[in-house]
């Protein structure tokens, strides 16, 4: 009987793979074991078949760059807003590209520092708010600030508000939480400024704060009616927004040209600005920041100056502060916003790229392939990540006859595409056109083809 390779031997072989460049020795050993142990197989270079299924298996677990081709913008599972070279560690002055960075220190007194003074300064600007602070992300965010503004006491929310987010986390239960004690008012689909007074008049020496929640991932429509946040501004309580969103200012002015025109976005129509909303008398708004601000997961919390304040006094800000990684994507992003570069955002310069290009690219990609059994054709994209239900923006892609999705997603570089009708979907509205080779190549490999895409005489 054949005795297999030694653990070691094994392992060396595999670190010798391309396609396992990169996986730590640990994992390679790991591998090995697990191919040795497995049942004897007297064929030839068996144990190092299993290994390496085994630790190809392994690296797909770790954390690593796909292609998103879904048509999905915000993919909450493809971590939505992707951060490019304007948002990453390619920015010389980011502290993601340095060893040690000021996060905690006050640069001009040589003392310690507070992390709200890095990003503060440009959210006051971008928004109009008094003040700031960043939490790791937004049901964070809106769990501190009812924890420091009514833990104990009522909090007013209309029914039609309760909404239930990605992960099964609702705000009821956020709420229960943060300690505050939830105050209902209207009906599902019907709820006026008469609500919200009655349930005042009611629980007048209870109530802390009115609670106002973007329907965000979902839509009430027929017989409906809400108030907005300039009438329940005008009840005598704080009001508090979530957004969630995240969209800075829904006149979008970072997009203008240099003739100061800004393109028409029809899906965006009728979305809460954060500058808008806190214009409108909101107290406190909090947003998402790796939906449409197109940055790193964080939740933002901007208001006036004492709530913002009790906020960070509070236990929990600790225990939900950001590092210094996503400070300094954040950091990098609101720069762009305030340069007038938000183009160079990728979830913007994704979104708002002309179908007329998108077309011109597809083409280009379906010739290079060079196969009949694949075509280009046009498509919806939508922006996802729980922001604007049902709407939709017009996209193009490169569509492959027959479902070639598991190979494109076992590549080097995974793809990760979408089949309909039969035929799988890369479109080309969420994938950078940089890639546009990478994608030629894969979808050559997934059809049999030779690897080396036709180029052009």
């Amino acid at each position: 009987m054949t005795r297999p390779p030694s653990v070691d031997a094994l392992a060396r072989a595999l670190a010798l793979r391309t396609d396992l460049q990169g996986l730590p020795r640990t994992m390679l050993v790991d591998a090995a074991r697990r191919a040795v142990a497995g049942p004897v197989n007297e064929e030839p270079d068996a144990w190092l078949v299993a290994a390496t299924s085994f630790a190809r298996a392994s690296k797909r677990q770790l954390l690593g760059p796909v292609i998103n081709a879904t048509g999905v913008l915000l993919h909450t599972n493809l971590g939505r807003a992707p951060l490019g070279p304007a948002t990453g560690s390619d920015h010389e002055s980011s502290p993601i590209a340095i060893r040690y960075s000021n996060v905690e220190l006050d640069l001009a007194g040589g003392g310690r520092g507070s992390r709200r003074s890095l990003v503060e300064p440009l959210l006051r600007s971008l928004t109009g708010a008094e003040s700031a602070l960043v939490v790791n992300n937004c049901a964070a965010a809106v769990m501190l600030v009812l924890a420091a503004l009514a833990a104990g006491r009522g909090v007013a929310i209309s029914r039609g508000e309760l909404v239930e987010i990605g992960g099964g986390f609702r705000i009821p239960e956020v709420l229960e939480q943060s300690g505050a004690r939830m105050v209902e008012v209207g009906t599902t689909n019907r709820t006026r400024i008469d609500d919200y007074q009655r349930a005042y008049s009611k629980h007048a020496d209870d109530l802390a704060l009115l609670l106002k929640v973007h329907q965000s991932n979902y839509r009430i429509t027929g017989f409906t009616e809400d108030v907005p946040v300039a009438a329940l501004a005008t009840l005598g309580l704080p009001v508090v927004a979530d957004i969630g969103s995240g969209l800075l200012d829904n006149a979008t002015p970072w997009l203008a040209d240099r003739s100061g025109r800004v393109p028409a976005l029809p899906w965006l129509h009728g979305e809460p600005g954060v500058r808008q909303t806190l214009a409108e008398g909101a107290d406190v708004v909090v947003f998402s920041g790796d939906k449409l601000l197109g940055g790193p997961q964080a939740g933002v919390i901007v208001g006036k100056t004492d709530l913002v304040d009790r906020c960070a006094r509070h236990p929990l800000a600790r225990a939900l502060r950001p590092g210094a990684l996503v400070l300094g994507a954040l950091q990098d992003t609101l720069r762009c916003y305030a340069n007038g570069g938000a183009r160079d955002i990728p979830f913007w310069r994704m979104a708002t790229e002309p179908i007329e290009v998108l077309d011109a690219r597809a083409g280009r990609v379906v010739a290079t392939i060079g196969d009949g059994r694949v075509t280009s054709r046009r498509t919806l994209a939508v922006p996802g990540g729980g922001t604007l239900p049902g709407r939709t923006i017009v996209s193009a892609a490169v569509a492959i006859t027959g479902d070639v999705s598991r190979a494109l997603r076992d590549g080097s570089t995974p793809i990760i595409a979408h089949v309909n009708d039969g035929s799988t979907v890369v479109d080309l509205r969420t994938v950078d056109a940089s890639d546009d080779t990478t994608v030629a190549t894969a979808v050559r490999a997934a059809l049999g083809l030779r690897l080396e895409p036709r180029r052009d005489p």
